[in-house]
């Protein structure tokens, strides 16, 4: 019996350390999402400003169209070239976090595989999302660590444009100024209503014919209109590498936030879980405890019987 109580104060003792460090990294997620959040927000402006710009070259290069100016020569395209970023976690405890963007990504690759196309080149951020990948078939090229804190999105955001984009001989805003036709898809974890998430993907390059003709009647707030100077494929592929930056740092800051939550929506789940197991435990250990207590009073009653039927048997025998 005191071996068995001794067991569970070391099951309840135990789950009583886990049930901290539950909490610890439930308080750390919750931290986490905040700074990843801001980041988000911060983009806002800037992103808003890249528009407004990218509008304005659009147009510009609209009018050197219709003005008849002839593109810059280039070698003749060589067929679509699908190339896809895929975010997940290098840290496990995120539930299907990873399981879901990588299931999410092969499923829409497979959809844009042509015929003709060579096999979606793929790039994976987090160790956890490339074995996964691996696991659905598509094998990265390459793998990027997650960034433990905003500060480090800036320096992978470089490196994933170095292999990626850089490559390839830059950005462009169509097709037909490419000279491999190639697309870059990304997919991420995007924060829900809620406090959940979703995999989502958004096409970069080229740019989306409706959203091109969006930014050449998105209005110019303020008068008057704006002008552009010096060489206008120079300024486009400028911003453009720019909207890029700025969609490639949001889906990094949009991944990473979903993964805290994912974490916290686990570590409640967890904290739950041990609650529960130690309402189990402690019930376990008083009734263990109750029942030795009981059969030491039974056991004390049993002998002071024993010794009274002896006492008035020694009675009787002296009478």
């Amino acid at each position: 019996m005191s071996e068995g109580t001794a067991g569970l104060r070391r099951k309840i003792d135990s789950a009583g350390d886990l049930k901290s460090v539950v909490r610890s990294m439930k308080a750390l997620a919750a931290a986490s999402i905040g700074q990843y959040e801001r980041a988000v927000a911060a983009l806002g402006d800037y992103d808003h400003s890249v528009t407004l710009g990218l509008s304005v070259a659009l147009r510009a290069v609209s009018v050197q169209q219709a003005a008849g100016v002839p593109r810059a020569p280039g070698s003749q395209p060589r067929g679509r070239v699908v190339r896809a970023i895929v975010f997940g976690s290098d840290q496990g405890l995120v539930g299907r976090f990873n399981e879901r963007v990588a299931e999410h990504a092969h499923a829409t690759l497979a959809t844009m595989q042509g015929a003709h196309d060579q096999p979606a080149e793929v790039w994976a951020v987090g160790e956890r999302v490339h074995d996964r990948l691996a696991d659905a078939g598509l094998r990265p090229r390459g793998l990027f660590q997650m960034p433990g804190s905003v500060q480090v999105i800036t320096p992978l955001v470089g490196q994933i444009l170095t292999a990626t984009v850089t490559a390839s001989g830059g950005v462009n805003a169509t097709p037909a100024d490419s000279a491999d036709n190639t697309e870059l898809h990304l997919f991420h974890n995007r924060p829900g209503p809620a406090a959940g998430w979703a995999p989502v993907c958004q096409r970069l390059l080229p740019l989306d014919s409706t959203w091109r003709a969006g930014l050449l009647t998105l209005p110019w707030p303020g008068t008057p209109l704006p002008e552009l100077l010096g060489h206008v494929p120079a300024s486009v592929g400028a911003l453009l590498r720019e909207h890029v930056f700025v969609s490639l740092f949001r889906a990094c800051a949009e991944s990473l936030a979903s993964e805290n939550a994912s974490r916290l929506a686990a570590m409640e789940r967890a904290d739950r879980n041990i609650e529960d197991l130690l309402l189990d435990l402690n019930a376990s250990f008083h009734r263990r405890r109750q029942s030795g207590i009981d059969a030491e009073l039974f056991d004390v009653i049993a002998g002071f019987d024993a010794l009274s039927v002896r006492h008035g048997r020694h009675v009787a025998d002296a009478a």
